[in-house]
This record gives structure tokens, sequence and C-alpha cells, in this order.
């Protein structure tokens, strides 16, 4: 029996040249905006030290938690930005744009003095790069799922969308891996972030071989050549979803989606990683050893269910996983306050990841439920809001929760955003199978 039927081999060879040259390129590029981004955020427990002034344990907990925040605190006005910009001029400049970007913050931050050397102005230029950072990588990865979803058809388009968070995933990993050896070895940090600018300068320059996608370069080709006789309004009707659906709702929809990232992402290394500081005595060393570890399984996991949303639908798989993690809250607070070694804290930092609240691998289903000329603004608002209110709730909130109430207080966040996040996908479930009986019917 073959593994691969016909239809599957149909799918398979509508993968051209330039689509796996596109995804070649844009997961890469996604790899390298990640590896840079996150560098910061896995040695905070090292650069908090050499930029940020010298203070008691709690407020070192509330600096973590604003290196953390300043990555997103900016992204809604770059999804104003990159919004425009991939809406009006197209997917492809955007993914260009933002590499530089990063290049650029990285640049600056490889040669910035110390807090010892200059002050607070190490404070502020590093919070200005990291925010610059954010909003590169926000244009970025939106770009980058946008691109893909509308240049593939499922189900292959679900595995080639994946890649892409799987690139980010990997870029995190790496950002783990050379914080190890930095922190192990005594190596220069600065370093790494030269490998991350000339990197990402080399990938701005590769990046002008992509192609617009058809289905933005068509449409915008419908309405250049539309004659007086017949409105733009009319032309945009063509797009069944432009009438049917209201973008402001989905958009809406998809913010309660992505809510559940930062939430699970802050839980999973950030306050585990000062759980084994305060209650295990781990050095920053041995926390930054430990999360990649974390993040290698968390890899291994991601690829995984990117080969599976080939043969299974990617909604039934994340509400699989939405059922998995309210298990999880249930028992959080007693898993925690229980713990008695630190592989009990890497079973449940494996349990997070492994039933992370994600939109992966159901991307595509959400970006293809807006009209085509708001699909970026619309998807990078609702993306950009997500993580700068959330990210900002999860560490600052969690911080006092759990002074307050222990780990019991982490219900407080954890049962709101999985109710959110049930509801947003739920709400697309339903119009992909109405959009599936619009086409049957015709």
């Amino acid at each position: 029996m073959n593994s691969i039927s016909a239809t599957d081999k149909q799918y398979f060879s509508s993968l051209k040249r330039e689509h796996k040259e596109a995804i070649g390129l844009l997961s890469i590029g996604t790899f390298l905006e990640y590896f840079d981004l996150m560098l910061y955020v896995h040695m905070a427990v090292l650069l908090n030290e050499l930029f940020f002034p010298k203070t008691d344990p709690h407020t070192e907990q509330l600096l973590a938690a604003l290196a953390f925040c300043s990555t997103y605190f900016m992204r809604p006005i770059g999804a104003l930005i990159f919004g425009y910009i991939g809406d009006n001029i197209g997917r492809k400049a955007t993914v260009i744009i933002t590499t530089f970007i990063m290049a650029l913050s990285c640049i600056v931050m490889a040669t910035l003095p110390t807090y010892a050397q200059i002050g607070i102005a190490a404070t502020w230029i590093v919070t200005i790069c990291r925010i610059m950072q954010g909003m590169a990588s926000m244009g970025e990865i939106i770009g980058a799922d946008i691109y893909l979803t509308e240049v593939t058809k499922p189900p292959v388009q679900y595995p080639a969308v994946g890649i892409i968070t799987i690139a980010s995933v990997l870029g995190t990993s790496a950002a783990l891996g050379i914080a190890t050896f930095v922190t192990l070895d005594g190596l220069d940090w600065r370093i790494a972030f030269w490998i991350g600018a000339i990197v990402a300068l080399v990938g701005t320059v590769a990046r002008n071989s992509l192609r617009e996608t058809p289905e933005f370069a068509d449409a915008r080709r419908r309405i250049r050549n539309v004659s007086k006789e017949i409105n733009q309004d009319v032309t945009l009707k063509g797009d069944h979803l432009y009438k049917a659906r209201s973008p402001i709702v989905a958009a809406f929809a998809l913010f309660l989606v992505q809510c559940g990232y930062p939430v699970c992402f802050y839980l999973g290394y950030i306050h585990c990683g000062n759980i084994l500081k305060q209650k295990f005595n781990f050095t920053a060393a041995e926390v930054i050893q430990q999360n990649l570890v974390i993040s290698l399984i968390s890899l291994t996991i991601m690829i995984f269910i990117a080969f599976l949303s080939y043969r299974i639908s990617p909604i039934k798989i994340i509400k699989f996983r939405a059922l998995g993690f309210f298990i999880f809250t249930i028992f959080s607070s007693y898993l925690l306050d229980n713990a008695s070694s630190s592989f009990d804290i890497m079973l449940v930092q494996i349990y997070v990841m492994l039933f992370f609240l994600a939109g992966f691998p159901a991307i595509p289903v959400f970006y293809r439920n807006f009209p085509v000329f708001h699909r970026f603004t619309y998807g990078a608002m609702a993306y950009a809001l997500s993580r700068s209110i959330m990210s900002a709730v999860a560490s600052f909130g969690l911080v006092y929760l759990v002074s307050e109430l222990g780990n019991v207080g982490s219900l407080f966040l954890l049962l709101p955003v999985l109710t959110g996040f049930w509801f947003g996908v739920r709400y697309f479930e339903k119009l992909e199978k109405e959009r599936v009986a619009s086409y049957n019917i015709f």
C-alpha cells in the first residue's frame, strides 16, 4: 500500500520550485529574526546585570519582566506601519524591511557600552533596541505566514506555513544555545549579536529575489484594470469574505487565540526560571541550560505537529491541545508548589510546551478568513495587541499574583486566557465551515 495517495501527490507537486525557494528564504529569515529577538530575552539574567542598575531580588524580577515586555510594547505601532505596507505595497516589502531593521538593532546592541560605563543611557538605548526588534519581528512573522498562505493550498499549506513557526522556535533554541556557551565558557556576549547582525544583512539581500504573492498581485491588478463603469466596491465584492464577514470580529477572535502564546511562553520559560533560581538556587547559566533543553523538546513537538497537520485538521489539533492545557491549569498550582527538584519543574515545562496555547498549525485557516486587502493589517494588529497586552499581564501579573496568593494566583490569569482561546478557535472553526459550504454550493 502506498503511503501517499494520488491526491497527496497532486498537492505535493503543486509546490513549484519558486514556492520551495520562498519557504526556504522566509523560514531562514524568520529563524534569524527570532535568533536576534530572543537572544536578549534568554540572556536577560546576564545582560540585565550589565545594562540595568543592581537592585533587590523582587526588583530584579520586575526588570526581567520589563526586558520581556519591551519586546512587545510598540508592536501595535509596528502593526499599523507594516500592515499598511503589507496591504498597500506588498508582502515582499515587509519581510525585507523587517530583516534590515533587526540587523541594525543588533549592531547597536553589539557596540553599546554597559551601565557601568555610561549609566542610565545604556538602559534606555537597549530598551529602544528591544522595542525596534519587537516591531520588526511582528512584521516579519506575519508577512511570512501570509505570504505562504497565499502561495500554497491545503493540505500542504499547513505544514508549509508551520515551517515558519518551527523556524521561530529554532531561532529561539539557537539563541539559547549561544547564551549557554557565553555563560558557561565566559565568551564575549557581543559576538552573538554581531553574528545575528551579519546574517540578517545577508538575509535582507537574499529576500530581494522573492516574488509578490499571486493572490495579492492579481487583486491589485484587478483594481487597476477595472473600468469606469464598474466601481471599486463591486470589484472587491468579488471576494465573498468582503460582504459575508466582519474583519473586526474575526480580528478580535484572532486576538483571543493569540493571547495564549505570551502567557504560555512566560510561564514555561521566565516564571519557571524564577522558581529554579529562588527555590533550587540555580545560577543564571543553569537556568539558561535547562531552558535550552526545553526549547529543543518544544522544537521536536512543533515539527511533529506540523507534519501531523497534513493528515489531521489543524483546528482539531489546537482544540486537543487546549483541552490538555486545561488539565494542566487545574493542577498547575499543586504541581509548582510541590516540586521537589529541578526535574519536576522540567516536567512542568515540557507539559506546557506540549499543550502550548497557540494558533499553530491552523494559522492559514485564520488568515484566509480575512479579505485580501485587510489581511495583513487586521492580522498584524491582532498579533501585536495580543503580544503587547498579554506580555505585560503575564509578566507583571504573575509576579504580583504569585507573590500575594502563591502559585494558585496563576489561575486568575490562565483560566480567562484559556476561555478566550477556546472561543476564538470555535469562531474560526465556524467561519471555515461556512467558507467550505459556500464553495460547495457553487
